[in-house]
């Protein structure tokens, strides 16, 4: 496919960069494995109950070019305000999803396109295998996935980076966080905006209803684990976590009863390690990297990266 982008992953990285490129009039295909657009900005239903089961807000910190991107989600209304005290957050609406479902508008992006395996070749082009669609061409490949699947497309098809950046790249590695998603028949007392732990296996606990995800007069709520908790427990199941996190949980729960429990397994949840620049372009191989771990934990960071490898492709790609 002459003059064609590829970029894999379809989190807030992936997209930012289909849509900068595809505003330039670049011809972009995005390609995702699941179903769900935005990455870790991710719902789920449960009967009646909505949860946002990966990050719970949005910040902008100094230097992290998030504020301008933020205030256009908040004109365009898929974000609001969500303060606790002087904490400045802000939430994604109808939901966190809603966000991916946007910044993919105008994009072509593919989803349940799961590709096992990426090759490049003496001609310059790039080779990706898709399961159940066959095989793509590109001319170039932005890989925005998490730094180690990345790197396993990269190995199923025999594709050698330069041993420094290989190096580099090994390094970068994610803590895993478990989300247990507790359904309740009534409301809870979990504070409006939020809970942070300052001790025990939990995080962090939401209450999806009074963020105004979830229908009111039920609790939805969404429990994080620690890292440490996380992964000692990352492959115990959902009746052995609840086993675990139900007692402590429980004083936010204000005497509602248990509905349901639905847990969701994030094996990169966050990047443990960062690349020392927001993005990654190998010339030679027109082969980019960009992420959380290149432009910095949180949402923010996942969007200094997706707009810093859409600079760098936008002096590379010829367009009409």
């Amino acid at each position: 496919m002459k003059n064609v982008t590829v970029i894999i992953g379809a989190g807030v990285s992936g997209l930012l960069v289909g849509r900068e490129m595809t505003r330039l009039g670049a011809e972009v295909i995005v390609l995702e494995k699941s179903r769900g657009l935005g990455g870790r900005l991710a719902t789920k239903r449960v009967g009646p109950a909505v949860f946002d089961q990966g990050a719970q807000f949005l910040t902008t910190r100094d230097g992290d070019g998030f504020g301008d991107e933020l205030c256009a989600w908040v004109k365009a209304g898929i974000a609001t305000s969500w303060n606790q005290g002087d904490v400045r957050r802000w939430t994604g609406r109808p939901s966190m999803n809603g966000v991916g479902k946007w910044l993919a508008e105008d994009v072509d992006v593919r989803r349940e396109h799961k590709v096992t395996a990426v090759r490049h070749h003496d001609c310059g082009c790039w080779e990706l295998d898709v399961e159940g669609e066959g095989m793509m061409r590109a001319e170039r490949l932005v890989l925005s996935a998490p730094v180690p699947q990345s790197l396993a497309l990269l190995d199923a098809g025999g594709v050698e980076l330069p041993p420094d950046t290989r190096q580099a790249l090994g390094k970068l590695v994610y803590h895993p966080c478990l989300a247990l998603l507790v359904a309740l028949d009534g409301p809870s007392e979990v504070p409006s905006g939020g809970v942070a732990m300052e001790s025990g296996p939990l995080r962090w606990v939401a209450d999806n209803a009074k963020k105004g995800t979830s229908p009111p007069g039920r609790g939805a709520i969404t429990l994080h684990t620690t890292p440490e908790f996380s992964a000692a427990h990352y492959g115990a199941s959902v009746e052995e976590i609840a086993e675990h996190l139900l007692p402590v949980a429980a004083k936010w729960f204000g005497g509602a009863d248990v509905l349901s429990t639905t847990l969701h397994r994030w094996r990169f949840s966050e990047p443990a390690a960062q690349f020392e620049k927001p993005c990654l372009w190998l010339p030679d191989l027109a082969l980019g990297f960009c992420g959380d771990a290149f432009g910095g934990p949180r949402v923010g960071g996942a969007v200094k990266s997706g707009l810093a490898m859409a600079e760098v492709l936008s002096r590379v790609v010829k367009r009409p």
